[in-house]
């Protein structure tokens, strides 16, 4: 695709993209819709994409949350949405394990882990020989913070952790394990630290695993006097207030893969009214055809105005107020339109080799993962309440 085209798809945020970005961008699109997008059937058993992996690694991808000292790219939020959004036009599956590359636990352990962590880990992380998986969601807890009842319990140099996680992405791939858990029975949000575990520590186990509907495995895993290092207890006193600062990152590319799954069904939906023939004419040549996909461009369009002005407020993470709305605006955008999409391909959309029903199953998990719509709506409204004034309208409440 030429660089005018790239250019132009950004016409709705007034954004240009540079020649390197467009350069990236175009190396990830011949990979995605060239090799991953035609293999895409092949990962809804709950395989992990490693060919894909490794060829995202060889152009650089994998390192753009990580530091040039470590051999990544060093990249902001804006530029590795834009990537992300583009691997989930083709492949969800395959989005969704970038992102646990390029995500919170990969930011996490660059601000706050000590220099051996990261001299071992980050430049595996590069190049695809480090899989992290951040493990948040417990049984009884997974907005819930507070909740949370997974603790690390310190004894001199040492750590003892104890608790269940579930819910938990690439835990069977992963090498390291970025854990948000209670630390010393701290009560509250103010209670909550961060602790990493290797892979082989004696004492984390993965004791089930189930299946999703975007086609990936998730699992449990437990802590049972599971023993560490002081020093990888990284987030000890703070509390988790600097934790959700990195998180805030996450709804940022959450909803990048949301945007890029619409897009992708969107091209699909297209390309099928242009071909598709009824009643001796294109389906697209019908009123009813081309206003509903005049509607999905305007969702998209109007989506992706709100995720790149939240891209663009981080520094180095995003503006949790803008973040929470393109969050919320992308996911629900995206289910409307991967929906509209399969309803246009008809019952051959409904088939699991169609393109547009992986694209729709992936668009389902958006709303849940990162935080759920209804807490960040709550987040909003608050927001709205305490920092509306007469004076300034409307506009005071924006960054």
């Amino acid at each position: 695709m030429s660089a005018v085209k790239l250019d132009r798809e950004l016409t709705s945020t007034g954004v240009t993209l540079s020649k390197a970005q467009r350069d990236r961008i175009g190396a990830v699109r011949e990979l995605v819709q060239g090799e991953f997008k035609g293999r895409g059937q092949q990962l809804l058993d709950g395989s992990f994409p490693w060919e894909n992996m490794r060829k995202l690694a060889a152009i650089g991808v994998l390192g753009m949350a990580v530091g040039k000292a470590y051999g990544g790219s060093e990249l902001g939020v804006f530029d590795t949405a834009l990537v992300l959004e583009e691997i989930a036009k083709g492949c969800y599956i395959t989005a969704m394990a970038v992102l646990g590359e390029v995500g919170t636990q990969t930011r996490v352990i660059s601000t706050f882990a000590p220099e051996r962590i990261k001299d071992k880990y980050l430049p595996q992380v590069v190049t695809c020989d480090c899989v992290l998986s951040i493990c948040l969601t417990e049984p009884h807890a997974g907005t819930d913070v507070a909740g949370y009842t997974t603790n690390a319990e310190i004894r001199g140099d040492k750590v003892v952790l104890n608790g269940v996680k579930s819910l938990i992405s690439r835990a069977e791939e992963a090498s390291l394990f970025v854990v948000f858990t209670r630390v010393d029975g701290k009560p509250g949000t103010e209670g909550i630290g961060c602790a990493i575990v290797e892979k082989g520590t004696p004492g984390l186990a993965l004791t089930a695993k189930v299946h999703t509907l975007g086609g990936e495995n998730l699992h449990e895993v437990t802590f049972t006097d599971c023993e560490i290092p002081l020093d990888q207890l990284v987030v000890r006193d703070q509390g988790l207030k600097p934790l959700i600062s990195a998180f805030n990152t996450q709804r940022c590319l959450n909803p990048s893969i949301s945007l890029g799954l619409a897009e992708g069904a969107f091209d699909e939906a297209i390309t099928y009214a242009r071909e598709r023939k009824a009643f001796g004419r294109a389906i697209g040549d019908f009123q009813g055809m081309r206003w509903k996909l005049a509607d999905m461009f305007i969702a998209i369009e109007a989506a992706r105005g709100l995720l790149y002005r939240a891209c663009l407020s981080a520094n180095p993470f995003p503006d949790p107020f803008l973040a929470a709305t393109a969050k919320i605006r992308c996911n629900e955008m995206s289910l409307d339109v991967t929906s509209e999409a399969l309803q246009v391909h008809g019952g051959f959309g409904f088939t699991d080799e169609s393109v547009v029903s992986r694209l729709y199953r992936g668009a389902r998990y958006g709303t849940l993962g990162g935080g759920t719509s209804e807490t960040l709506r709550d987040l909003i409204g608050k927001r709205v309440m305490n920092n509306f004034n007469e004076k300034e309208g409307i506009s005071g409440l924006a960054v």
